[in-house]
């Protein structure tokens, strides 16, 4: 039985919805990825999404933002209804949004700077090459990148500085709410860790709202508000990790009490103590 506080049906106290799902229903044919999944994210919140391979966290994310229609529910993101939107008013939605996919998905053939100013030439057509330039060295130095990067191509930096890259792209329109997909897998441990600091001032200093996908034990304990936990084709429960902990769910215990999640919380307890 999941408390009422962690029922994912339930808006917490004091919370200012940004993302609501409710009754979601994801199907590929015959195989049924959600069904009935509910889930809010509060307004300033950094919230961790989590589940086994299969358990649908990418579909869950495409839904939110667009890219795949379910077959029932209903989503509401900054107080718009996403279903069944004509595509002019969700690309006036979506303006208010960032995206940053797992590998970065930047575009090859172009400079870093000009991945940036994609988003702001779409929506701003008007604005004049000097001012992109300002604009776009602005972003990369919000993502952690150093001026040098932005005449660079993708394919000459690291995968830490491509994360970083993508994250300036989806920072560029000055959004009220963060998609990150993955956003330290592939990185070193040093890396993970700096990538993991930089969202965290970035949500402090911006007022953002994140939804972040993650594998990564140590994100969840050092920067995730709340985490929700996908299985049985739902959200089972949302709730901080020693809540969430409380719970007698099987593949939560195992998640989270197996060998890396003690491993992940230990270190946290002695980054908090040190």
């Amino acid at each position: 039985m999941i408390p009422k506080e962690l029922d994912p049906s339930t808006v917490p106290d004091g919370c200012h919805p940004v993302i609501e799902v409710r009754g979601l229903r994801n199907a590929f044919g015959e195989q049924v990825i959600h069904d009935d999944l509910d889930l809010t994210v509060c307004r300033g919140e950094i919230l961790g999404v989590v589940g086994g391979s299969g358990t649908g966290k990418s579909v869950l994310l495409r839904s939110i933002i667009g890219l795949q229609v379910p077959e029932t529910g209903e989503i509401d993101v900054l107080g718009e209804n996403m279903v069944d939107r004509s595509e002019d008013e969700a690309k006036n939605i979506r303006r208010r949004w960032g995206i940053l996919f797992q590998n970065g998905a930047l575009f090859s053939t172009l400079t870093v700077a000009e991945n940036v100013e994609v988003p702001i030439r779409e929506y701003f057509p008007f604005l004049k090459p000097p001012l992109l330039d300002e604009i776009a060295s602005y972003k990369i130095a919000m993502g952690g990148l150093p001026p040098d990067a932005g005449p660079k191509y993708p394919s000459e930096l690291s995968g830490g500085m491509v994360k970083r890259a993508g994250l300036a792209r989806a920072l560029a329109l000055d959004p009220e709410l963060l998609f990150l997909d993955e956003p330290t897998a592939g990185l070193d441990p040093i890396a993970a860790a700096a990538f993991d600091q930089l969202i965290r001032s970035l949500q402090e200093r911006l007022d953002l709202t994140v939804f972040l996908i993650t594998h990564d034990l140590d994100t969840l304990h050092a920067i995730c508000d709340r985490v929700a936990v996908l299985a049985d084709r739902k959200v089972i429960a949302v709730g901080t990790i020693p809540q969430l902990l409380a719970l007698d769910h099987p593949w939560i215990q195992e998640y989270f009490n197996g060998p890396r999640g003690r491993t992940a919380a230990n270190s946290y307890q002695e980054g908090v103590t040190a």
